[in-house]
């Protein structure tokens, strides 16, 4: 596949990659608060759902989603809970994790935002058992404000049969 964007000299394809694979390591470092500084107050972070017919939802406010979060302020709660165990799907003790990516794509450029998608492959470590996670992800990044930040994240699990809560950190 040929970009036909060109390259901006502000963000290129290696500090793309360095901004991915940071995001990456806050989630399997428990580092929530950098994890959260990577986020658009206005980001959306939507997981949709398999309908019947093997086809993603469309629509998270009428159709089920595996996750939804419509701002920043879902992520960041999330996270509180996390935190504070305040959640019946919290994990204790929390699992173990691993992100790796791969075919990282930069799918257009436009001003001050770039859209991405990439692959990912996520293992965790649990009460001796290891599970995987696997998917992909589209994100929208501004580079307005000089740090990048997500200002949209949608994430397709591929592997959506799975015996327990699936949480952000698995993805």
């Amino acid at each position: 596949m040929t970009i036909t964007t060109p390259i901006r000299p502000d963000l290129t394809f290696d500090q793309i990659q360095v901004f991915l694979h940071a995001e990456a390591r806050a989630l399997d470092d428990r580092d929530w608060d950098t994890w959260l500084s990577f986020y658009h107050k206005d980001c959306p972070f939507w997981m949709p759902a398999w309908d019947d017919e093997d086809r993603l939802t469309e629509d998270p406010a009428n159709e089920m989603s595996l996750m939804y979060y419509p701002n920043k302020q879902g992520i960041e709660d999330r996270v509180f809970r996390i935190k504070t165990d305040r959640s019946s799907a919290t994990s204790l003790p929390e699992p173990r994790t691993n992100h790796n990516l791969s075919n990282i794509e930069v799918m257009a450029r436009e001003g001050t935002t770039i859209r991405l998608r990439f692959n990912w492959l996520t293992l965790s470590y649990r009460y001796g058992k290891t599970d995987q996670h696997w998917g992909t992800s589209f994100y929208t990044i501004d580079t307005t404000e000089g740090q990048p930040l997500i200002t949209a994240k949608k994430v397709v699990l591929k592997n959506d049969r799975i015996h327990h809560v699936i949480d952000v950190y698995h993805i």
